[in-house]
C-alpha cells in the first residue's frame, strides 16, 4: 500500500510542474500477461492520458489498482520532468551507463582477440623453415 505521505509529496511534485487532475484523462483496462483467470476479471491497469501534452503512460506493475495509479501519475511526473526540464530521468540514466558499460566491454573484447591473433601468428612463424644457414 501506498502511504498518505507519498501521495502527498507526489501531489506538491505534481503543483510544481503544473499538472490538475482536471488535466488527466484515466481508464481502468485489463493488465496483459500471467496471472490466469484472474488478469481477465479485474481491471487493474491503468491508463493516464495528460491532455495538454498528448503524454499516455500504461502502468501495470502491481495487481493493486491504487498502486498503479500512483505509479502512472509517478511516471508521468517523470516524462514531464524531462521533456520541460531536460533533466534525464533515472531510468534514462541507468540505459546510459549499462551502454557505456557495454561499450568498454566491447573494447575489452576486441583488444584480447587482437592479442590472441598476434599470439597466434608467432606460434605460426616458429613452424616455417629457417632459410640462410
Amino acid at each position: 500500500m501506498i502511504t498518505q505521505e507519498k501521495w502527498e509529496k507526489l501531489q506538491e511534485r505534481m503543483d510544481a510542474l503544473g499538472i490538475s487532475e482536471a488535466d488527466l484523462s484515466e481508464q481502468f483496462i485489463r493488465g496483459s500477461g500471467k496471472g490466469g483467470q484472474k488478469i481477465n476479471k479485474t481491471s487493474s491497469c491503468v491508463q493516464l492520458i495528460h491532455r495538454p501534452t498528448g503524454i499516455e503512460i500504461k502502468c501495470r506493475q502491481s495487481r493493486l489498482q491504487a498502486s498503479n495509479r500512483f505509479f502512472a501519475r509517478r511516471d508521468l511526473c517523470d516524462k514531464l520532468e524531462e521533456k520541460l526540464l531536460g533533466i534525464r530521468s533515472k531510468k534514462q540514466q541507468e540505459r546510459e551507463k549499462i551502454r557505456r558499460q557495454k561499450r568498454r566491454r566491447s573494447r575489452r573484447a576486441k583488444n584480447k582477440m587482437l592479442d590472441e591473433k598476434h599470439k597466434h601468428s608467432e606460434k605460426k612463424a616458429l613452424r616455417r623453415p629457417i632459410r640462410g644457414e
